[in-house]
């Protein structure tokens, strides 16, 4: 870290804690205020505590959902009705996020989303082709980062061809964009355009089994759901539901490169998964959210003001040894976990069925197909972090067979 002090000047876009935050978040929750503070980046504040996590998500109405992400939004101000374009569900707030919650929950109930497990395993099993035979791959561009947009791409009823735009669209906005206003304003402007020609589209050619057209159609009260809602629905899908679960199945792939035993106890024991999955999942939990105090407060001895913004590290309450023991160790078999992986509280997030599918068919797959793997390099690995962790490069080897 550049800071000498990360309780009063953490950044969370420094080089090392993008690879490693767990020592800087380490030191703040065992210190005598477990919540730091900072003025970077626009200013904020990092809980590192389970219990104060999980309070402030359930305290809604305190700590607000009209800003989620880790940084102020750009001064530039969208045209027209994009202004208003969020997305919904996660950055709605009651009484309006009852609705807008219930209308997509439907969609991705563990029925629903079972649908899309032959043609994952499909996918999966296509990208392993073109790489199987070199003994080598990047684990994280050829293969993670390329089945979540594919998933959900098919889901909104968009062409998976367009996959590449849409990876460079989410990194805009979630990556690059998180400390570059323009790209940021032009990634988002680039998604908004693109599905307000789809949902015109679809008003004009109405299709059978495709969300975008089962939303335009739903009703709320006995009115159509505004347009508005429809698009903040697909920015959501594809902002959200892509870089989270790639970067999930990237971590996932980047520890067992390095733990050839947890590896073969998964082929071995195929009972393991459901448990496995959770794991991975606590001690690699992609997403940090922000939420915005509603009014002036003091939390836990912190004199918090109305606007202030709070980064939700849910990373963060999935290493805290108060809740979970040997927090830092990935254990295949815990039997109690309680993650906030997903986030909770009434923002907890609805995609999560579909997000535990994809992890668990792309790992399956990948075991399936190459059992023994290594990093060709640890060094040469990169991460993305602030609000989304996970590697962007991975280089793997492994045998040919």
């Amino acid at each position: 870290m550049t800071s000498t002090d990360p309780h009063t000047d953490f950044d969370i876009f420094d080089p090392q804690y993008l690879i490693d935050p767990f020592p800087v978040i380490d030191e703040i929750r065992e210190s005598a205020c477990p919540i730091a503070r900072t003025e970077r980046w626009g200013g904020s504040w990092l809980p590192t505590r389970y219990v104060d996590i999980v309070a402030m998500a359930h305290e809604h109405d305190l700590f607000t959902s009209r800003s989620i992400l880790v940084t102020p939004p750009p001064q530039m101000q969208f045209e027209g009705a994009y202004g208003g374009v969020a997305a919904p569900p996660i950055s709605s707030d009651p009484p309006e996020h009852h609705w807008h919650r219930r209308l997509i929950l439907p969609f991705f109930a563990p029925q629903a989303v079972a649908k899309y497990e032959q043609s994952t395993g499909d996918l999966c099993n296509q990208l392993i082709d073109g790489f199987a035979g070199v003994g080598a791959a990047d684990a994280a561009a050829d293969y993670a980062q390329q089945i979540p947009v594919r998933v959900i791409a098919t889901m909104l009823g968009v062409p998976t061809e367009m996959s590449d735009e849409f990876t460079s669209w989410v990194r805009g906005v979630l990556e690059v964009g998180l400390t570059d206003a323009k790209v940021r304003f032009a990634s988002r402007m680039k998604i908004l355009d693109y599905f307000r020609a789809e949902i015109d589209d679809r008003k004009a050619n109405p299709r059978d089994d495709d969300l975008i057209t089962t939303l335009l159609n739903s009703e709320v009260d006995g009115e159509k759901v505004p347009e508005q809602y429809v698009h903040g629905v697909c920015n959501l899908m594809l902002v959200a539901g892509v870089d989270t679960t790639w970067s999930a199945i990237g971590a996932s792939l980047w520890h067992l490169a390095q733990n050839p035993e947890h590896c073969a106890r998964l082929v071995a024991e195929p009972d393991l998964w459901p448990t496995a999955i959770e794991e991975l999942l606590r001690v690699y939990a992609p997403v940090t959210m922000a939420r915005i105090v509603d009014r002036d407060v003091e939390f836990q001895g912190c004199p918090m003001h109305a606007g202030d913004r709070i980064l939700m590290a849910f990373p963060a309450a999935n290493r805290d040894p108060r809740q979970f023991d040997q927090p830092e160790q990935v254990i295949l078999d815990r039997q109690v976990n309680r993650h906030v992986a997903f986030g909770a509280g009434i923002h907890r997030c609805a995609g999560s069925n579909l997000a535990r599918l994809e992890l668990r068919v792309a790992l399956q797959t990948w075991l399936e197909r190459i059992p023994q793997f290594a990093l060709a390099d640890p060094e040469s690995v990169t991460w993305a972090g602030g609000q989304v962790r996970g590697p962007r490069k991975c280089a793997v080897v492994f045998p040919v067979k």
